[in-house]
């Protein structure tokens, strides 16, 4: 690793903030592996990640054949280039994984997200809480006379920024299924 040469007061900022402008920069990926169902291949495919040190943002697991006892783990990450690359190759190398797909790489795909919000409030809070629902399209699936449960499903951005509309007014608890994805076209 390349030692930096900096001059002892020479920057007001952050050494973390001292980034090599050339390097290259972490994306957002989103992959689709299908996996054997079959116990431990979850753990594995997880294990991969913590072993490495690599987030996952994201996290999605189903069944998709009953009959060919196949599963789709969604996960959504991030890094550079080459640990992307280095994570698809990684996944390939699990015997329990028949295909590894880079959604974000091959193409347009569509992701959505559920989530469940429930605000805490009375008055004009209720009042604004149910406005902001209506523009986002979430609808009620519970109500009392001191909260409301919205249901909303859409890109995660969509779900973020309806989050930060909802916290003023009395946010207080969430729960998010996570991305699922799918390439678009044939």
């Amino acid at each position: 690793m390349m030692a930096l040469n900096i001059k002892k007061g020479s920057s007001s900022h952050a050494a973390y903030d001292l980034r090599d402008p050339n390097a290259n920069v972490e994306e957002r990926h989103t992959l689709a592996v299908i996996v054997e169902n079959e116990p431990g291949v979850l753990a594995r495919v997880i294990g991969l990640f913590s072993g490495r040190g690599y987030n996952i943002d994201s996290l999605t697991v189903a069944e998709t054949d009953h009959e060919g006892h196949l599963s789709r783990i969604t996960i959504v990450t991030s890094g550079t280039p080459e640990v992307i690359e280095q994570i698809k190759a990684q996944l390939g190398r699990i015997v329990t994984v028949h295909d590894v797909h880079d959604l974000t790489s091959e193409g347009p795909s569509v992701e959505r997200e559920l989530g469940l919000f429930k605000v805490t409030g009375a008055g004009d809070q209720r009042v604004e809480a149910l406005r902001i629902a209506e523009i986002f399209r979430a609808n009620v699936v519970d109500s009392t006379l001191k909260s409301f449960v919205f249901e909303i499903t859409g890109a995660p951005e969509k779900l973020d920024a309806f989050a930060d509309l909802m916290r003023p007014l009395g946010l207080s608890d969430q729960a998010r299924t996570g991305v699922a994805a799918l390439a678009r076209g044939v």
